[in-house]
């Protein structure tokens, strides 16, 4: 087990962050081919209304889960800090209580989903002649929830020992088998959208399946047995306290990236779509630049654990280092190369046109938003939550709402609504540095 673990207390830094970070950025990509090979699929074998069927639907999901997901982070953060301070008992309880709260937060979802995909769809402004595609396709994503919420907890809880191996052997099995279904689905049964999404979820029920399976062989504190599984009371709301915060901050963005999606519905279908493959595109530039915010965040709250506080420094400088050469390479290969990108997903030349316009402005400065979450990431590992989170929600959603209805609702442009990212990345990393530095220095004073 030794093997996929990985030190972060002791010795030179760098070379661990980025055998840290490689596996992490590898399994955000495959999680993200996910859902591109279902955009891809339909783009190819279905149509335009089946492309922006299921990309319109990704700002919704994400706004549904994303409370969920913070609080993964939580329990990241949380053990982490156990597992810095040798406490093994803790460190044990908080990984039943976790997958405790997954699975039950997943079937809370699959009601969420099921019953209110529709209406949210329609708040959206979501075209007749996709909406009810859309729809569809939400439902059935939404049963798969549980498996979803599984992987992801289990993700974290392998993470805070530094193992981010594992979880991409994980996804590389259950991505190889989404592609297969989907085609499969799609081409011999001619299942559209609903293909996609069955496709979707039995693959993320495998991923689920072999990280529990990866816990329940394992020895130490992460060892995890069904019979010990509990909701541990005092736990589950360290977990909340840094959670919850990562967990709202990321509802408030998908809420801002909702109404960006509905300004982008009123251009019509085909700017729908367009913007659906670039926005695909720069997701694996954006969960590439994620991945240093998870090195940042596991790194420091192991380090702030075991009260090594002259690392953390380090730790937060050298990831801004790694994000920024991550986020200029991708992101500005992204626009450069977008026009052959953009032709995977759709032949339709007005598709690809309206999807270089979105890349020129946000996948070229995309480095600005990695900078922004690693200050984030090194925040929350000290566990510091609420305060990242408020300056996050006035710097960027605040921001970008009060846009949308004054500079965007006067001009009415596509480059008008989309310059509204890089200008927010800028306003909220000002604000983030300002934060640390007041952290850091309480924590010096503390010692």
């Amino acid at each position: 087990m030794r093997s996929y673990q990985v030190d972060m207390c002791n010795g030179p830094i760098f070379k661990k962050l980025i055998i840290f970070a490689i596996p992490l950025i590898l399994s955000g990509c495959l999680q993200l081919l996910f859902n591109a090979a279902d955009i891809i699929v339909v783009g190819r074998f279905t149509g335009s209304e089946a492309l922006a069927a299921v990309g319109s639907t990704s700002a919704l999901i994400n706004l549904l889960v994303n409370l969920f997901i913070g609080i993964s982070v939580g329990a990241n953060v949380v053990l982490g800090k156990y597992i810095g301070a040798r406490d093994d008992e803790n460190a044990s309880k908080t990984v039943h209580t976790a997958i405790f709260i997954s699975i039950v937060g997943g079937i809370f979802m699959i009601f969420i989903g099921f019953f209110f995909s529709k209406p949210l769809l329609e708040l959206m402004a979501t075209p007749e002649d996709v909406i009810d595609l859309s729809s569809l396709y939400m439902r059935i994503y939404f049963v798969g929830m549980p498996f979803f919420m599984l992987y992801n907890f289990g993700a974290a809880i392998l993470r805070s020992i530094g193992d981010t191996k594992r979880p991409l052997y994980f996804l590389l099995i259950s991505g190889i088998i989404n592609v297969v279904f989907n085609l499969f689905f799609v081409i011999v049964f001619h299942m559209g959208v609903a293909g996609v999404a069955l496709a979707t979820m039995i693959s993320e029920g495998i991923s689920a399946g072999l990280i529990l399976l990866c816990l329940k062989h394992m020895d130490g504190p992460l060892h995890f047995e069904l019979k010990d599984m509990r909701f541990h009371k005092e736990l589950a709301l360290k977990m909340l306290e840094v959670g919850l915060p990562a967990g709202l901050q990321g509802i408030i963005f998908s809420i801002s990236n909702v109404l960006i999606q509905s300004s982008v519905n009123s251009f019509g279908s085909v700017v729908m779509a367009g913007n659906t493959a670039a926005s695909n595109i720069e997701g694996f530039v954006y969960t590439s630049m994620n991945a240093v915010y998870q090195t940042s965040l596991s790194f420091t709250s192991q380090n702030f654990g075991a009260k090594k506080f002259d690392r953390i420094d380090k730790i937060l400088l050298e990831c801004l280092g790694i994000v920024t050469v991550v986020g200029l390479v991708l992101g500005q290969g992204a626009y450069f190369f977008g026009q052959q990108l953009l032709s995977i997903y759709t032949n339709d030349k007005h598709v690809i046109a309206f999807g270089i316009e979105r890349l020129s402005v946000i996948s070229a400065t995309y480095c600005l938003c990695g900078m922004m979450d690693t200050l984030v990431g090194s925040l929350r590992g000290v566990g510091y939550s609420i305060l990242p989170m408020l300056m996050s929600l006035t710097g960027v959603c605040v921001f970008r709402v009060v846009w949308i209805f004054t500079v965007f609702k006067a001009l009415h442009t596509q480059f008008s609504l989309y310059v509204s990212y890089p200008i927010s990345w800028v306003i909220t990393i000002f604000a983030h540095t300002i934060c640390f530095l007041v952290v850091r220095k309480r924590i010096r004073k503390a010692v």
